[in-house]
């Protein structure tokens, strides 16, 4: 045990935020190979509850207690976990004098609907794993079943999983999308028809995309993003879902003159504009990006929020609609953003907006504005 504890207080020490946490382990896990499978489970676990619960516990504790505190926190029970437990939890516990309001202590405004205190409660849940199925559901279902994988059926299409399971080697790959459950129900305010031009125009690896291509075929599908990289996996993921590709160009969505030489007078029907955000809605699932974050994250990316709405929103049709999502539960990425929009152009008349509250399900929290463009 001493061992595991001189790694993972090698990781708390150097890791910066500059990663993903899930890369920084993995980069970490392959030069230490000596490292067996139990050790790398029992090291992330002990990471990601570290990031969930840190700033909340009192200072006097020591490196193996802060440790023992934050597994108890999240509920880890897990066998690997067992051995790292302490006899007396109870006393730990009080010993910690965790305070969740030490969380986050910015004074930023949340979306209507939801509350500080719910938010803050979800940081020490891991959400689950979904998926959207793209065949008959009994036939994903038998799979799960016979596999003896526990699933829950939330909608239609939308089955949630615990996290690991190993559906990549059960099903058919052609058979579903893992996207949260939120991400999903954004498709259900897109009305796509056949022959309509779509732009999905911060595509990233394409989520939307498929989304809105498996409710309506027929549309005409243009994608785009500041990453050529990304793109290209957009484009194998269409291939893998035998899926017509998409007409795709690289565009920063920030500089107004280079999308004017790149769009000319193309005009769409519709337009997803999933804008980068701070990810707030999905802390719970990357709790290392709520330790680090700091108020100027959420200035310098809403003021590119305020100028990609805007930019894209010029090439929508009369008539036509306009998707402004975000993973995020700050006002100043929804609601304002939204007003800002609004503003630029007063053609644009905004038909309705919602945070969609995935905690009760275990999933991230997003929110969508739909706006209309009059014709």
């Amino acid at each position: 045990m001493r061992y595991i504890y001189q790694h993972i207080q090698t990781i708390t020490t150097n890791y910066d935020g500059s990663l993903p946490l899930t890369h920084y382990l993995k980069q970490y896990f392959r030069q230490h190979p000596k490292l067996g499978s139990r050790d790398r489970k029992a090291l992330s676990q002990m990471a990601y509850c570290y990031y969930r619960t840190h700033k909340g516990l009192g200072l006097h504790l020591t490196f193996e207690e802060t440790i023992q505190a934050a597994l108890l926190l999240c509920n880890s029970n897990e066998k690997y976990i067992q051995p790292f437990l302490p006899q007396d939890a109870v006393a730990l516990l009080h010993k910690a004098e965790f305070d969740i309001q030490r969380l986050f202590t910015y004074d930023i405004a949340l979306s209507d609907g939801i509350a500080w205190q719910q938010w803050l409660e979800s940081m020490l849940v891991q959400p689950d794993m979904f998926i959207r199925t793209r065949v008959p559901m009994p036939v994903i279902t038998a799979i799960l079943g016979a596999n003896d994988i526990a699933h829950t059926r939330i909608s239609d299409t939308c089955i949630a999983l615990p996290n690991g399971s190993p559906v990549d080697k059960l099903l058919p790959a052609d058979s579903y999308v893992v996207q949260d459950a939120s991400s999903q129900y954004t498709g259900n305010y897109f009305k796509p028809l056949p022959k309509q031009q779509w732009w999905d125009c911060c595509s990233g690896a394409g989520g939307k995309s498929l989304l809105v291509k498996d409710k309506e075929p027929g549309i005409q599908l243009t994608v785009s993003d500041k990453r050529a990289t990304i793109l290209r996996n957009l484009q194998q993921r269409f291939k893998q879902y035998h899926l017509q590709q998409p007409a795709a160009f690289v565009a920063d969505m920030t500089d107004a003159t280079s999308l004017a030489k790149e769009q000319g007078n193309k005009r769409y029907d519709s337009i997803i504009c999933d804008v980068p955000c701070t990810g707030s809605g999905t802390w719970a699932r990357t709790p290392e990006q709520l330790y680090f974050f700091g108020p100027h994250l959420l200035d310098e990316i809403n003021a590119l929020q305020m100028q990609i709405a805007p930019n894209a929103a010029k090439y929508l049709k009369p008539g036509g609609t306009f998707y402004y999502i975000t993973c995020s539960v700050f006002q100043q990425e929804n609601e304002a953003v939204v007003s800002h929009l609004l503003n630029s152009d007063n053609t644009l008349k905004l038909q309705e907006t919602q945070l969609i509250n995935g905690l009760s399900l275990k999933a991230d929290s997003m929110f969508i504005a739909v706006i209309k463009k009059e014709g």
